[in-house]
Order: C-alpha cells, then sequence, then structure tokens
C-alpha cells in the first residue's frame, strides 16, 4: 500500500465523527509495539514484513537496545472502510486513527496516565500465556478513571500452541479463566464506585432526617441499594470488544468474522451464532442446532468456540510449525480460498508461510482497525461522558450519564464544537523535548519535479557556458582575495547555520476539545494552581508559533488544527512545566485536573558536573528534563546540592542518559542514591518507668531547663498506637488542607517546601480519598483513641481527651506526630476548631489560639512562647536523633513549661527580661527540640525502611535462584501461586528500596534471562531492630561474645545515612595490628 501522505491526514481532522483516539496498554513486554507496528504497515510507513521487528514507535536509542517503551508515542493512521447501504450499493468513509503507544514498565507509569488522559478508547493487551499481570491492574485502574472505553485483546496465542503444546479444548478453558478474572477487576472498579455513590447518598439522607425530625426507630427506612446495569462494563467475545491476536504471526479475528463465515454454511442468522460462538454452547450436528450443557446427554461434544474456531487455527500451526505437511497447507490454503506465492510454500522458514496464509484469512491491521471503528466513540459522542468529569473531578455521576452543560464554553466541550466561532479549549497532557535539527521547518525538504527539472535546465546551460569558453581559450579572471572572503563568509554562515540547530526544542503534547487553533493566534495558559475565583492568577498570555501532526518519531508541520484530534504545539516554553489547559477565553473556564501520578518519585540521586565551571549548563539541562518528564521532580536542597526523583533504577537511568547525551552534553558525578527512611519509637522489653536520681520516672519525660534559666520545660514522649499513625498519614492531605485554610484566615502567607516523600507511602489512596473536614477528622481520630484506650495497654492513660488537647501535627504541620497541650492553666482551641479569628489583622506567634492562659507575676507568659515550642517541634520530628530522617507516630506531651521570677536567675537582682526575650525565645526552640531528642532516645528507638512490592514471573526450574536473590537483598516472600494451566510461578514479595539497586539485573543474570521482576513503592514499613542494641543477659553474652559479631542491620543503615550526611559516625579503630588483614576488610 503507498505511504498516505499527511496532507491527506491533515484533510481528515475535520469530520470529528470519523476520528478515533486510541491509546495501547498493557503490561510490560505483552506486544503493544509489535501490535502498532502491524497497524503502522497499513499505511506504507514501514514493510509489512518488518512488522514486530522494526518496532517503529520506540524512537529511542536506550528503547531499541533493551526492547521496551520507555515514552508514549503518537502517530495518525489512515483506514478506508467500505459500507453497503440498504439500497445494496458501496459506499467508502474514510477514517483517522490516532493512536498513542505507551509503556508497560511500572517505572515510566506517568507516561500511561498522559496517554490515557488524551483517548477516548483504548486497546488493553494480555498475554495469554502470562495473564493478568500488576501493570494490567494498573492500567485498566487508569482506564476507568479517566473513562476511556477498553477493548480487550488476547495477545501471543501462538505460545499456547507452539510453547505450552495446549489442545484447543485446554486452551478455550485457560483463556476463558483470563477473561474472568479481567472482567472481575472491572466489577471491582464498579462496586467500588457504586458503593461510594451509595455511601454518600445515605450519609446525605441521614444528616437530612436528623435536621427535619428526630431519628423514629418505629418508622421503615429504605437501606437498600440502587439497582445499577453493569452489563456494558464487561469484556464479552460475543459484543465484539474482545480480539484474539498473534502479533508476532500477524494475526487477529473476532467472533463476528466466523460467525457471517458459518452463517450462511449453517443456514444461521448471524446475529443467533455471534452470541453462541462463546460459552457453553454445543453443536448438534445431527439435529443441526445449537444445545445447552444439559441436552448433552453423555456426548463428547466440543463448545462451539472449539470447533468452528480454534480448531481451524491449530490445524494451520499443526500443518506449517508443528508437523510440516505440504499436502495439508494446499489443501487449507483451497479451502480458505487464498493465494500463497509458491516460493512462500516452498520456504524453509515456516514463520514465512504462516505469515503469508494469516495475513490474508485473517489479517491483525483489518480486524483491529474495524473494532476499533466499530466498538470505541468518536470525540463527539465520547465528550459528552469524559468532559464533565474532568471539569467537576469531585462531583459524583451516573455511568454513561450525559450532562447538561451550564454556560457556552460547556457546551462547545461536550459537542466538540469545530467552528471558528466556538472557543479555544485544550489540554496539555506532557512536554517533550525534539532535537530542533529534527524539527519539520529544519529538514531538508525533497525538491519537486518541476524544480528538479528547473536545476537540471541551469546545470546544462552553465556546462555550455564552460564549453564555450575553453575553446576560445579566453579565461574567467580570478581574484585570491575576493575567492577567500568569500569561502570565508560561506564557512561562517555554515557554522551559525549549524549552531541555530543544536539543542533542544519543548513540544506540547495536547487534545484540543473545542475550537480551532490556528499558527500565530494568542492564547491564555491556565497552570496546574489556576482558580476560577482568583482568574488572575496562574494565567500567562502566549502565542502559538508551530503546530505539528505527530508522526512517531518525526513531526509534520499544520497551519490550523480542529477539535477531536491530538496535536504537537510549540511556543510553550516558560508558560508551562509539565501539563496545562490553554483557552481563548477566560470566561467560563475550568481547568483540566492535573495528571495524577500512579507511584510517586522515591529515588533520589545528587548530581554536579565533572567540571565545575559548567554548572550553568547541567542548570539548563535540568530544567529542560523537568520540563520534558512527567514524572521526574527536580529539586534545590538547602545544601544547594541538585538533586533528582525518579520513579526506579530504570527511570534513573533514562533521566541519566537523557542529561548527559540531549539536555546538558557534559559529562556529570552522580552520588549514590538517595534513599528515604523514617524514625520511630516502640516500648520493645523496656519497663514503662526508668530510675534517676533514686526517684521513679515515667519513661519518655524529659526535664529541660534554659541555659539562661529562665525557664524549666517538661515534655513526656510516648508512641502512637499503630492505627492512629496509619490513620494520620492516610489523611495527611486533609489535615494539610486544614492548616492551610486557618493560615488562610489569619492572612498568613507561609509557602513552605513540599516534601514530596513525606505521604509518599499512601501516594495511591491520597488521590483517590476525598478531603475530609476539620469536623469529620476530629470525629475519626476521637473514635480511633477511644479505641485504642480499649485496648489498654501502658499508654491507656494518656488518650482520655488528648484530641482537643492537639496542639500541632509534625513534621511540616501535615505528618504523623502530634504535639499536646496538658501544661496546667494554659487552655489552647481545639486544633479542629475552625473559626479561631474573624480578624483582618495578621496576628502571628500564633496568640488568637489561646482561650486562657494563668497570670503570673513575672514579666513573661508562656504566651510569649506558644510559637516557639511549636517550632521546636517541627524541628525535631523533621530530622530525627538516629540519622536526621523524619519521625513518624510519636507523640509529644507538653506537661509544665515553669517560667522562673527574674530575681531567682540573676541571683537576686531584678532585670528587666523584656529586652533579652528574643535570646529566650531562640534556647526555647532549642530546648524544645533537645527535650524531644531526649525523650524519643528514652525508648527503644526503629528505623523504618521504604520499600517495593516485587511482582516476579518465573517457571519452576528457576523458582531457587530467584528465592536466592531476595533473601540476600533482605527481602521477603509475601505468595507465591502456581497460574492454571501454566508452568509460570507468580511471586509476590517485599523488597526494601535501600537494597534495590541492581536488583533486577542480578535476577536476570541469575535466571538468564528467565525471570523479570517488577517494583512498585507500597510505603514504610519498620525494621523491628534496635540500632543501639548490644548483649546484655547471660544467653546473649554466651551466644555473641561482648563484642556481639552478628550484624545489626538498623545500625548498618543508620551509619551509612549519617556517612552521607556528613554526621560524626562511631567506628571502631585498630589499636594492635597483630593479626593479618582479611581481603574482605577496606
Amino acid at each position: 500500500m503507498p505511504a498516505i501522505t499527511p496532507t491527506q491526514l491533515a484533510a481528515l481532522q475535520h469530520n470529528t465523527k470519523n476520528i478515533r483516539n486510541i491509546c495501547i496498554l498493557a503490561h510490560v513486554d505483552h506486544g503493544k509495539t509489535t501490535l502498532s507496528d502491524s497497524l503502522l504497515a497499513t499505511n506504507g510507513i514501514i514493510s509489512s514484513k518488518m512488522a514486530g521487528k522494526i518496532r517503529y514507535l520506540d524512537s529511542r536509542e536506550d528503547e531499541q537496545e533493551r526492547g521496551i517503551t520507555m515514552e508514549s508515542s503518537a502517530i495518525s493512521l489512515y483506514f478506508k472502510l467500505l459500507k453497503t447501504n440498504e439500497e445494496g450499493k458501496a459506499t467508502e468513509s474514510e477514517y483517522l486513527i490516532n493512536l498513542i503507544d505507551s509503556p508497560g514498565h511500572v517505572d515510566f507509569s506517568s507516561e500511561v496516565s498522559t496517554a490515557s488522559r488524551l483517548c477516548d478508547g483504548g486497546l488493553v493487551l494480555i498475554d495469554v500465556v502470562e495473564g493478568v499481570c500488576t501493570q494490567t491492574i494498573s492500567v485498566l485502574r487508569q482506564a476507568w478513571i479517566d473513562k476511556v472505553r477498553p477493548i480487550l485483546v488476547f495477545n501471543k496465542m501462538d505460545r499456547l500452541i507452539v510453547e505450552l503444546k495446549m489442545t484447543p479444548h485446554e486452551a478455550y478453558i485457560h483463556i476463558n479463566k483470563i477473561l474472568e478474572q479481567a472482567n472481575a477487576i472491572m466489577a471491582t472498579f464498579f462496586t467500588g464506585d457504586l458503593m461510594e455513590e451509595e455511601a454518600l447518598k445515605l450519609a446525605a439522607e441521614k444528616a437530612q432526617k436528623v435536621e427535619e425530625e428526630e431519628f423514629d426507630t418505629n418508622k421503615i427506612y429504605d437501606w437498600s441499594m440502587e439497582e445499577h446495569d453493569d452489563s456494558d462494563i464487561y469484556f464479552d467475545p460475543a459484543r465484539g470488544n474482545v480480539v484474539f491476536a498473534s502479533a508476532v504471526d500477524g494475526w487477529a479475528f473476532r467472533i463476528q468474522q466466523f460467525a457471517s463465515f458459518y452463517a450462511k454454511k449453517l443456514g444461521f442468522k448471524e446475529q443467533v451464532l455471534q452470541k453462541c460462538l462463546w460459552g457453553e454452547y454445543y453443536f448438534d450436528a445431527k439435529a443441526k442446532r445449537v444445545i445447552l450443557p444439559k441436552h448433552l446427554k453423555g456426548r463428547n461434544l466440543k463448545p462451539m468456540f472449539v470447533q468452528f474456531v480454534l480448531d481451524n487455527i491449530w490445524a494451520v500451526y499443526s500443518s506449517v510449525v508443528i508437523e510440516p505437511d505440504k499436502e495439508r497447507v494446499e489443501k487449507i490454503v483451497n479451502t480458505l480460498k487464498i493465494k500463497v506465492l509458491p516460493r512462500d510454500l516452498k520456504s524453509r522458514d515456516s514463520q514465512v508461510l504462516l505469515s503469508a496464509i494469516f495475513s490474508q484469512w485473517l489479517p491483525l491491521s483489518t480486524c483491529i482497525l474495524l473494532a476499533i471503528i466499530g466498538q470505541l466513540p468518536p470525540p463527539s459522542d465520547a465528550q459528552k461522558i469524559r468532559i464533565p468529569r474532568m471539569l467537576y473531578p469531585n462531583d459524583r455521576f451516573k455511568r454513561n450519564e450525559q450532562v447538561e452543560p451550564t454556560n457556552t464554553v460547556e457546551q462547545a466541550l461536550y459537542n466538540c464544537d469545530t467552528s471558528d466561532e466556538a472557543p479555544v479549549v485544550a489540554y496539555i497532557s506532557k512536554m517533550f523535548a525534539v532535537p530542533v535539527a529534527l524539527l519539520p521547518e529544519n529538514r531538508r525538504k525533497q525538491m519537486t519535479a518541476e524544480e528538479m527539472r528547473q536545476k537540471g535546465r541551469q546545470q546544462r546551460d552553465l556546462r555550455a557556458t564552460h564549453a564555450l569558453l575553453d575553446k576560445s581559450g579566453e579565461g574567467i579572471p580570478i581574484d585570491a582575495e575576493q575567492i577567500a572572503a568569500l569561502t570565508e563568509e560561506v564557512e561562517a554562515l555554515e557554522k551559525q547555520n549549524m549552531e541555530e540547530l543544536k539543542g533542544e526544542r519543548i513540544i506540547g503534547f495536547a487534545r484540543l476539545y473545542s475550537g480551532r487553533i490556528r499558527v500565530g493566534q494568542k492564547l491564555y495558559v491556565l497552570g496546574p494552581k489556576y482558580d476560577p475565583k482568583s482568574p488572575n492568577k496562574h494565567v500567562s498570555e502566549i502565542t502559538v508559533e508551530s503546530l505539528y501532526l505527530i508522526m512517531g518519531r518525526e513531526l509534520e508541520c499544520l497551519e490550523e488544527v480542529s477539535a477531536g484530534n491530538v496535536f504537537g504545539i510549540g511556543g510553550l516554553e516558560g508558560h508551562i512545566l509539565k501539563n496545562g489547559t490553554l483557552t481563548s477565553t477566560l470566561s467560563d473556564v475550568k481547568n483540566m485536573a492535573g495528571v495524577t501520578l500512579e507511584s510517586a518519585p522515591i529515588v533520589r540521586v545528587a548530581l554536579e558536573p565533572e567540571d565545575p565551571t559548567e554548572m550553568n549548563k547541567l542548570v539548563e539541562g535540568l530544567r529542560l528534563l523537568n520540563q520534558a518528564d512527567p514524572c521526574v521532580e527536580v529539586m534545590l536542597q538547602e545544601t544547594g546540592e541538585h538533586v533528582i526523583l525518579t520513579a526506579g533504577e530504570l527511570h534513573l537511568e533514562r533521566c541519566l542518559r537523557d542529561l548527559k547525551e540531549r539536555f546538558a552534553k557534559i559529562e556529570i558525578h552522580v552520588s549514590d542514591p538517595i534513599v528515604p527512611f523514617r524514625e520511630s519509637i516502640v516500648r520493645g522489653e523496656l519497663p514503662i518507668n526508668k530510675e534517676k536520681d533514686g526517684v521513679s520516672l515515667p519513661r519518655g519525660r524529659i526535664d529541660i531547663k534554659l541555659n539562661s534559666k529562665h525557664l524549666t520545660l517538661q515534655i513526656q514522649t510516648v508512641p502512637l498506637p499503630p492505627r492512629i499513625t496509619e490513620l494520620l498519614l492516610k489523611h495527611a492531605p486533609s489535615i494539610k488542607a486544614i492548616v492551610e485554610e486557618k493560615l488562610a484566615k489569619k492572612i498568613v502567607k507561609i509557602e513552605s517546601d513540599e516534601d514530596s516523600l513525606e505521604n509518599s507511602g499512601n501516594t495511591s489512596t491520597a488521590s483517590s480519598n476525598k478531603l475530609l473536614s476539620a469536623k469529620e477528622l476530629r470525629t475519626l481520630l476521637e473514635k480511633e483513641f477511644m479505641e485504642a484506650k480499649k485496648e489498654g495497654g501502658p499508654f491507656a492513660q494518656y488518650w482520655d481527651g488528648i484530641v482537643d488537647q492537639i496542639w500541632a501535627f509534625g513534621p511540616r504541620r501535615t505528618g504523623s506526630n502530634i504535639l499536646v497541650n496538658r501544661v496546667p492553666g494554659y487552655v489552647r482551641r481545639s486544633f479542629f476548631e475552625m473559626d479561631s479569628t474573624k480578624s483582618t489583622e495578621i496576628v502571628a506567634d500564633h496568640a488568637d489560639e489561646v482561650i486562657k492562659v494563668e497570670e503570673n507575676e513575672n514579666d513573661l507568659s508562656i504566651l510569649d512562647f506558644d510559637f516557639h515550642i511549636h517550632t521546636g517541634f517541627q524541628l525535631s520530628t523533621l530530622s530525627g536523633p538516629l540519622c536526621a530522617e523524619p519521625v513518624t507516630g510519636v507523640c509529644y506531651i507538653v506537661q509544665a513549661v515553669d517560667i522562673h521570677p527574674p530575681e531567682t536567675v540573676n541571683g537576686g537582682e531584678s532585670t528587666d527580661t523584656r529586652s533579652r526575650l528574643h535570646v529566650i525565645q531562640g534556647q526555647v526552640i532549642a530546648a524544645t527540640k533537645e527535650a524531644c531528642r531526649q525523650g524519643f532516645l528514652d525508648w527503644s528507638p526503629r528505623l523504618l525502611l521504604a520499600m517495593y512490592t516485587c511482582d516476579i514471573q518465573a517457571t519452576a526450574e528457576v523458582l531457587g535462584r530467584v528465592y536466592g536473590v531476595i533473601s540476600r537483598r533482605k527481602g521477603r516472600i509475601i505468595s507465591e501461586d502456581l497460574k492454571d494451566g501454566t508452568h509460570f510461578w507468580q511471586i509476590h514479595a517485599l523488597l526494601p528500596v535501600v537494597e534495590s539497586f541492581g536488583f533486577s539485573d542480578e535476577i536476570r543474570k541469575r535466571t538468564s534471562g528467565a525471570a523479570s521482576p517488577q517494583l512498585v513503592f507500597s510505603g514504610f514499613e519498620m525494621l523491628d531492630e534496635d540500632p543501639f542494641w548490644v548483649p546484655t543477659t547471660e544467653e546473649e553474652l554466651e551466644d555473641l561474645g561482648e563484642k556481639a559479631d552478628k550484624e545489626n542491620l538498623a545500625r548498618k543503615y543508620m551509619d551509612m545515612v549519617r556517612k552521607r550526611k556528613g554526621m560524626f559516625v562511631e567506628k571502631k579503630l585498630v589499636e594492635h595490628a597483630e593479626k593479618q588483614r582479611t581481603l574482605k576488610k577496606n
């Protein structure tokens, strides 16, 4: 087929009914790029014989080397469909299919989010041997969230025949189980949404009943759930949304194809046969009718799907690959009425003959494209469902419910209005970098036939002129200086052109939802923080410099783009960081919600140039990288270090390669990965009280006096119950919202540096859980503390009435540590009381939070130190005593603040302490921090490790080696299951992030490539080892000796972090070197 020109594709962009925006989603190595290659071959972009080998959409060098996709890439395809109308005449319909191939590796899940956000439908691929994997569930969830309608593709069907050697009936049972798993996943999404919707409705009804009347116990209320139709969410081959394929062999089919073929043969209606070709339906050849299992009466009949579909495909493979038989192949070719070239029949490569047969009988591209057109909606239909959910993400809509627009902008968006009068609204999903030299405006253009003829005529005239001069013997005078000057000018011009073509250009990857965009048009850019209530903030104006049709690794220039299309846009540098909204009007426009990342970046490294003079190049490179990658985070730490945070080891490798080769183009020194830890405390085996100066005191109580002796603090430190810690981590966004609301009411503008890992343990839940109000959070906390009190234990006494005494949360005001006020005579407002001040003036030092303070005769009051005690608490929880990592799960109770009279401080002399107040306040901060630190160390400290969940598929032969690698890296196996119908084991394990570097490579080496892990960040887990533990009992001394040669893992990690941060590390040095050094010792 001749290649389709960009002009033809651009002409199709105006008919939204014939546009389909789709993405290909799947687990890693399930065949996405191979499938897309087959679709590209239909447009003549690549040869059909090279499909699956060239991996056209993997345009990066490292993608080709590793054989996996790392960036989502788009391409536009043309498809012509012949339809027969009611009069029997054939009509042509031309379709434009915007296809986006997305990565399957978990490190690049953010690329999946950006791809699905721009599409209306998706092909979800499943390897029929491996079945439903972790990323399959993730992409199905992403499709559900973004309301992307999916088509299920069972890929690699050939593996069931060639590798697993299954019979057709065994293959049918195996496929049916995978289909049930996929449908069960869709059902969980549906019921989850339904339960949440019903819970909100019941809560609203109950609240209304309470307001209207007292709850009548005798009255009958209807608590039953409303019925919802969920039939359209499931995958069913009979409905046409399931495709069976082998991308590598170039074939695919749906039930309809066989139904239409056998309907004429068997005399059935096509629609009836289509329903019977999948499921427990059997064909009675004698009676020529379809029967159910109960009518089998002991007969050994095959299901119709096996008899009429799979048996035929198995017969082709049997004759060509398993037991080659030339006569049977010729018989199959004649039966199917297809033409196979003699050279293909004689070919020794069975793959050539297979492709020749299947490409004519069950062509993959035709089947997939027909499924896309028939099953997936055009933009004009899809936007009616998807746009309301993008504009109002917190509202609840019924499934497939069409919402009435409230203004002209919404009407244009819902209807995908392509008229010139319609407001322009586009969503930029991500930014990507393109080398300037590869932009179409800088590409060498092919000369037209007329230009080539003109150039030929000029060359012939020039040669004729030279020939005449040679014959006449006349020469052309040459001025050497003039030639030298001309040469220098040409060289300078070429050098200038080469310099201009260096570097990278940032292009926006976008979808236009309404109106038309033209080159040179002026538009507004709305940042992710844009709020219609403040229309002048987070808005900038741009001029559209260029528009592009994205064709995989190449871009083609466009003059205009109509609504419903995916495109590239230039001119956004400096206006959009990662994603945003473009609009031609600011009235009634809402910002499209930002992309929620499935996995938070967890692996961080510090960077510095090998040559210190090239620091500005590194900074510029990091700026470009931050724009070009939707998941990476770039930050400048307080120490002056440039740090990047990535989703995993492979993602880090890709980012560093891009920095060195594309963006900074310098040699970079990279630190060892900086892995986050958390610090906490437990009681362990310690007694609840401690002896100090012959007095028994509660453990964790610290009395500390200021250096100036003006004040004494008493702080009690106790570990929080695990249930409270989990609750605080889960609802950290709600706490943050409450704090921000309180600060906004005081008109105190505080922009705190967000710690991206502070709540990374609950990243996935934070995005899905709605924010709780102060009242709801207070009720929840009160309930949990009551439960903790009922459970008893040594700390139950502390939980009585604690919720109303909460002073603050920390670190950064939102963490899982609590500061509690129990100072006699000092009463503060509850943290959850929102109307703390109605003043319009700026109120500092938390003075407005205080309800009652006991008056004393001193110049100083506890009110003077309220804010500074709070600051000391925040500092101590941000940087723990073990290795200066954030603290979690600790409660600090301020039990006394004793202010001493000036006379007792200065030896009887009365002085004005107010003049030294700022010095005393600074000492209070330091004293509070030290008291919290000492109280923490009074208990048995623990480190919390960042953990990965690790999913591995492996055969029984390499299972032992996999376990060996996991065990050596301090991981543990959670579960192991043998996948039904296969020889693959599914291993689910937990692995510390600190031990994960090089893990994937080691697994692949040990198993000779038979196993490949998927690592997903799951949160923090306590390492139950005291870093300061030493043997004390007789048994421990006898077993381990005084030196305790047993490795203390917690101590090892603690010293490693302290060493990295330049803190003091206790080391044992050799005093008398009498023994020979071992090679293992450093």
